[in-house]
């Protein structure tokens, strides 16, 4: 593996050009997390089916995708979610910009959020959730990438999630690592979200998993290149 670029401001590390080719979710190639089993897998080919709960938006099937579109009466980005049961593992989706503000892929717990990876088409990023507005708590991006996501071309991401640690990788190529300990909360559900006019999902694989143990030494080799 080649890693070409590694980060790491104010706990927050950002690693650039890992020259992995990107692969379908099925197949994802991870970094910090081996999966162990699935949890869901949902191809969406034929759309939502039982399982999905729609609260907001317009979401249809189209061309062998879930296609989902803010309704402007709303006042709401569109969500569906389905439940999804895990602690540690591993999310993987393909993603089409249509057109939309931004989109996410979301995980909540029995009650309340806890962290997302935001995509927009300047940059994605691993976000840690307002998780108690009364108490003050606030949302926080833990690492992000400015990175160009052209619309209307279908893209890979593989969150992985471990402890309070969140890795996003795009197309295989670009990752980042942001880490949070509110994020070790165990997941009861996964949802996507559209902010906007349209964006289209498909080939949705969720994986319990454990840490893998070439992390460390990976991880070692990123900080290494950064001194």
């Amino acid at each position: 593996m080649r890693l070409t670029c590694a980060l790491m401001i104010s706990g927050i590390l950002t690693i650039v050009g890992l020259g992995i080719s990107a692969e379908t979710p099925a197949d994802a190639n991870t970094k910090m997390v081996t999966i162990d089993k699935t949890v869901l897998e949902d191809s969406l080919i034929k759309g939502f089916g039982d399982g999905w709960k729609t609260a907001k938006g317009k979401w249809e099937n189209v061309d062998g995708s879930i296609k989902g579109s803010e309704v402007k009466a709303d006042m709401h980005g569109a969500v569906s979610r389905h439940d999804a049961n895990f602690s540690d593992g591993v999310v993987s989706f393909n993603f089409k910009l249509e057109g939309a503000k931004g989109i996410s892929l979301s995980l909540n717990a029995t009650k309340g959020h806890i962290c997302r990876v935001a995509i927009k088409s300047s940059g994605f990023s691993v976000v840690k959730d307002s998780q108690d507005k009364k108490a003050g708590d606030k949302a926080m991006v833990l690492a992000s990438s400015d990175i160009e996501i052209k619309a209307g071309e279908w893209h890979t991401m593989v969150l992985e999630l471990h402890g309070p640690n969140m890795l996003a990788t795009l197309d295989g190529k670009t990752t980042i690592l942001g880490t949070h300990p509110a994020v070790e909360k165990p997941k009861a559900n996964i949802g996507f979200t559209v902010s906007g006019e349209s964006a289209s999902f498909r080939d949705l694989k969720v994986s319990s998993g454990t840490l893998s143990k070439n992390w460390d030494k990976t991880k070692d080799v990123l900080l290494k290149n950064n001194k």
